[in-house]
């Protein structure tokens, strides 16, 4: 990861950017461009994404959002899902949803890749936290663990058959066994 130092404060002039592939973010003042997924994390994030709004999206609870761009408290990230309240998602007029997000989502989830910087990845859902995310997700693929963060910062280790927290509304029941289970489907 390359990160390029811009003078403060330059969100507005890293917004006006073109998007790279894979996504770039400004954290604490530094772009800094997301690894390519690969493999474990692609399989993890699309499985994350498809559980969440099998019991969330259609009774409007909550929408799970995979790789898209949240803009609040002088940061610009791309967590890998991104869960919405219902309630919070912005909509056009027409009913639309709304291309642009400045809001911090309500559940932050990050899946670490090989050789990422786990305390970087930390850091941007303890801003998450800071600034009204309910509850963040850390997925570590090699460790098979899982960090929570809770609102007031509070972290929490979870490891094989330890059920994980989700935000409230949503039921969802889910072990960090089932999560990494997710890995192995041959």
């Amino acid at each position: 990861m390359n990160a390029i130092v811009l003078p403060k404060p330059a969100l507005e002039e890293f917004l006006k950017l073109p998007e790279t592939e894979p996504a770039s973010e400004f954290v604490d003042g530094e772009i800094i461009q997301k690894p390519m997924p690969q493999g474990e994390h692609s399989i993890i994030q699309v499985e994350l994404c498809k559980t969440i709004d099998r019991v969330a999206q259609t009774p409007k609870i909550a929408k799970a959002f995979s790789e898209l761009r949240c803009t609040f408290g002088g940061e610009s990230i791309v967590p890998d899902v991104a869960v919405f309240r219902w309630e919070r998602i912005p909509f056009l007029p027409s009913g639309r949803i709304a291309n642009i997000f400045e809001i911090n989502p309500d559940w932050s989830i990050e899946i670490l890749s090989p050789n990422q910087n786990q305390t970087k990845v930390l850091r941007k859902l303890l801003h998450c936290s800071r600034h009204g995310t309910e509850l963040g997700w850390l997925l570590d693929p090699e460790e098979e663990s899982i960090l929570a963060v809770f609102p007031g910062q509070k972290v929490e280790l979870y490891r094989d058959a330890d059920r994980l927290s989700v935000i409230n509304g949503i039921e969802l029941e889910l072990t960090v066994s089932n999560v990494f289970n997710w890995l192995s489907f041959g």
